[in-house]
């Protein structure tokens, strides 16, 4: 256990239907996420948390909001409220105040104050561990289900965030007009080896080399696999032995 969530093998994949079109051969895949793997052979979430309940609401405070700013106010409010109960006590007012620096704060503080009670009246407290209770909290929409489902409990999801979904559609690994679609192609195109990671993996290549404004082809470790007609140079494959902090952050 660690940072108070639990560290598991993920659980075995369900079978899926057919492997979606792609313009990645399996092989291809399997060398793509491989080089990610050797680049950050463990990733993790950049949104700090001490147990399951924080992690639920760091992740829904999380929406349009940065993971460096959630964590700023979330640093003291987690000191004085890491259970349902406890932020129960500490009142939608005083939660207002410690998160008033996030984007949409008074909604925001209301879905806490919201789930804090639907998990005290409904959950014993517990955190629920399947994606169909958790969606059922304020606040909580597939993305922060997956995340929990993953962080929290070990198991192989893809919460596909706005880094996800521009890497997806831009690179042409799988493209789709919806999360949800994205989503659905990603689990059913990654080698089943490495899903545990990939959420982390294609987040993190999103943040700190494949930018939203430009993406910095000659840092990255799949440039000469990549199909992106956005490619802003042709180069040959780097030397993934190198240090992963030349290609950015490795949290």
């Amino acid at each position: 256990m660690e940072n108070g969530t639990i560290k598991k093998k993920a659980a075995p994949r369900r079978k899926t239907p057919a492997r979606p079109k792609s313009l990645y051969s399996q092989d291809e895949l399997k060398e793509i996420f491989r080089r990610f793997s050797i680049q950050r052979p463990e990733p993790k979430g950049e949104l700090e948390h001490v147990n399951p309940f924080t992690l639920v609401v760091a992740v829904a405070l999380s929406a349009q909001a940065t993971d460096a700013g959630v964590n700023k106010a979330t640093r003291a409010l987690f000191k004085v409220a890491d259970t349902p109960e406890k932020m129960l006590a500490l009142g939608e007012e005083k939660v207002r105040d410690y998160i008033k620096t996030i984007g949409l704060y008074r909604n925001k503080a209301k879905n806490v104050i919201a789930l804090s009670q639907m998990l005290v009246d409904r959950f014993g407290s517990e955190v629920p561990r399947t994606r169909e209770e958790l969606i059922m909290l304020p606040g909580v929409g597939r993305k922060t289900a997956n995340v929990v489902l993953s962080m929290a409990f070990g198991q192989a999801t893809m919460a596909v965030d706005t880094h996800i979904f521009r890497i997806a559609n831009r690179l042409r690994l799988a493209p789709g007009k919806t999360p949800d679609e994205v989503e659905d192609k990603l689990i059913r195109l990654i080698p089943d080896e490495y899903l545990y990671h990939a959420h982390h993996w294609l987040i993190l290549h999103g943040r700190y080399c494949c930018k939203a404004r430009k993406p910095e082809c000659e840092h990255c470790v799949i440039a000469d696999l990549c199909r992106s007609p956005e490619k802003t140079c042709d180069v040959p494959a780097p030397l993934v032995e190198l240090p992963p902090q030349l290609f950015g952050p490795t949290p």
